[in-house]
């Protein structure tokens, strides 16, 4: 029997939210990535420095693997890191250290693009083996998720921070030991009426709103080639 895939029990409590409100990435136009590029180096928490993104080497979609999820509000990482590997001409994908793993070149960098297939609850075990064999630091990944905090339709980056019951995140940063890595906060909205928020975001989307989860992965891939090449915007790191 497959394992469940994460859904927070309180009802109150949003499914697989990532952490409060950062810089916001509308969705045909990322003004705020446009004027900034971040060269910070690696924090140094032993003299006190602040933690602070380095440039992206690898780029994580969350999402649950099998068809049955593929066109679900849960499996906007996948969709958007999919999006990327299309955008780069990427169509090799291999397994590696339990997640597929394709590699493209965005704005003239080679970067790696990752879906973890364990699900989404233990995401952070394939991602960080991952990382380790790769040489890649928490500061040099960029992950991608649903956020029913946010409108439907909206994409923003987000520095570190709250995990905000996300379980994916939670995952991530419990096995990095760490929560400061850069995310990509694709909002699918809250679900209306009383409709479960598990209900809500792994019903299969068809018509209209397909074609919606459609355009919010190309905005999400926009922002995550953006903040490859130019780094993370002032905002998204306060």
């Amino acid at each position: 029997m497959a394992p469940t895939p994460d859904f927070p029990r309180q009802s109150s409590a949003a499914c697989d939210n990532a952490g409060k409100s950062a810089a916001r990435a509308p969705a045909t136009h990322h003004p705020a990535c446009a004027t900034l590029t971040v060269t910070a180096n690696s924090h140094d928490e032993r003299n006190g420095m602040p933690a602070r993104p380095k440039e992206i080497r690898l780029v994580c979609g969350l999402g649950n693997p099998g068809p049955e999820y593929e066109h679900t509000r849960h499996n906007i990482g996948f969709a958007t890191v999919d999006e990327l590997a299309e955008r780069a001409g990427t169509r090799y994908w291999k397994s590696e250290a339990g997640c597929m793993v394709a590699r493209g070149r965005i704005g003239g960098r080679e970067v790696i693009l990752a879906k973890p297939q364990d699900f989404m609850n233990t995401s952070g075990g394939p991602l960080s083996k991952l990382m380790r064999q790769e040489h890649v630091s928490p500061a040099e990944i960029l992950v991608v998720h649903d956020e029913v905090d946010l409108p439907a339709g909206e994409v923003r980056a987000k520095w570190g921070g709250g995990l905000n019951a996300h379980n994916g995140l939670r995952s991530i940063a419990n096995k990095l030991g760490t929560r400061d890595f850069s995310r990509i906060r694709c909002g699918i909205g809250r679900p209306p009426g009383k409709m479960q928020v598990a209900d809500y975001v792994l019903r299969e989307l068809k018509g209209g709103y397909l074609d919606e989860f459609q355009i919010l992965a190309q905005d999400a891939a926009a922002l995550c080639e953006q903040i490859v090449n130019e780094g993370m915007p002032a905002d998204a790191l306060c």
